[in-house]
């Protein structure tokens, strides 16, 4: 069956940026904003939370989630949308009208009765980590970009990401959410934020033979093909540069290493919102300790709170909206970031 035959259709919200389709022994969900990457919003994560609460019992043995379009999975949230609404009406609940259900679809995809198959082809960042990071089944393809860039736009790695990420190998997860830093396929599979590869003109026939009963995890097991990555070789600076103190420690210590590749992540966070970077990093270890619903109901206080900070407005501007510009965060450095302003940001 090709992908033109397969039957998707709205589901019961009757919103047409998410398609469904149930083949076999498959759920499928198809993510349907090419333009946009498939970026999420209120309506789509609304309609997937009420499909997989049909499909939690009694429904298709596996679930997948896929992105339409050749760009990718998902590239996010639209924070560019939520930006707009704020600025009309500043009073809007529509940015934590957005998170709570964003978040609350995580959490379900987290503990889903029912395998969860991710194809994480092209773009996947953001938000797009949140519908495919807690899955049972993550597959990466040779076109894969995987990313948490939220620290550009003056917000942190949310969507339940900062659990995921304390459980990479040593401090890869810190590097990963104070850079922003993109990764292929290899580098995914290497950290475990993926569990197989699958070229990305075979997607289409592996999810078919998932439909007619065939056992993913056997499908993959004979068919996938490696990946290679150097992602690892990283890690003695890595360790050794993000190992405790602040976030003006720890680029102190990158800007100052003899490893071009920590100067350079370094130069990367140094333009980066200083008070995003200096929060996220204590967003990361309070959540070392947590479970995943612990980590998103910590997600829905910071997002909140970060809705209401002049930095989101800027970045989300200078990155979405008039691209290319450069931002004038609120702090000029991670030096001139006070803790008791980081502190008041978990405060709900």
């Amino acid at each position: 069956m090709s992908d033109a035959d397969i039957p998707f259709q709205p589901g019961r919200t009757q919103s047409t940026k998410v398609l469904f389709a149930e083949t076999g022994a498959l759920g499928r969900i198809l993510l349907n904003r090419p333009k946009a990457i498939n970026a999420l919003d209120t309506d789509m994560c609304h309609a997937v939370n009420v499909q997989m609460h049909d499909w939690a019992d009694g429904g298709p043995r596996y679930v997948s989630i896929e992105g339409a379009g050749d760009r990718g999975l998902c590239a996010g949230g639209d924070v560019k949308g939520i930006r707009a609404a704020l600025l009309a009406d500043p009073d809007s609940t529509a940015g934590v009208d957005f998170f709570r259900t964003e978040y609350a679809m995580n959490a379900g995809i987290a503990h889903y009765p029912r395998p969860w198959i991710a194809i994480m082809d092209g773009v996947t960042m953001g938000g797009g980590l949140g519908i495919s990071a807690h899955g049972s089944l993550r597959v990466v393809t040779e076109r894969s970009k995987l990313a948490m860039p939220e620290t550009l736009i003056g917000f942190f790695p949310d969507v339940g990401m900062l659990h995921v990420l304390n459980g990479l190998p040593g401090l890869y997860g810190t590097h990963l959410a104070l850079t922003g830093t993109t990764i292929d396929g290899g580098a995914a599979l290497a950290l475990g934020l993926a569990d197989a590869a699958a070229p990305s003109g075979r997607v289409g026939s592996f999810l078919n033979k998932v439909s007619a009963g065939i056992d993913p995890q056997d499908l993959l097991a004979h068919r996938t093909f490696t990946l290679d990555s150097d992602i690892l070789d990283s890690a003695d600076w890595i360790d050794e540069c993000y190992a405790g103190g602040s976030a003006e420690e720890v680029q102190g210590r990158l800007t100052q290493h003899a490893d071009p590749r920590a100067r350079e992540a370094g130069a990367a966070i140094a333009q980066r919102s200083p008070f995003a970077v200096a929060v996220t990093l204590a967003a990361l270890r309070r959540a070392a300790t947590m479970t995943i619903d612990e980590v998103l109901a910590q997600d829905l206080v910071l997002a909140t709170n970060f809705l209401r900070e002049p930095d989101f407005f800027e970045g989300v501007r200078c990155q979405l909206v008039d691209r290319g510009q450069q931002p004038r965060w609120r702090h000029r450095s991670l030096a001139e970031v006070p803790a008791p302003e980081v502190d008041a940001m978990f405060v709900g």
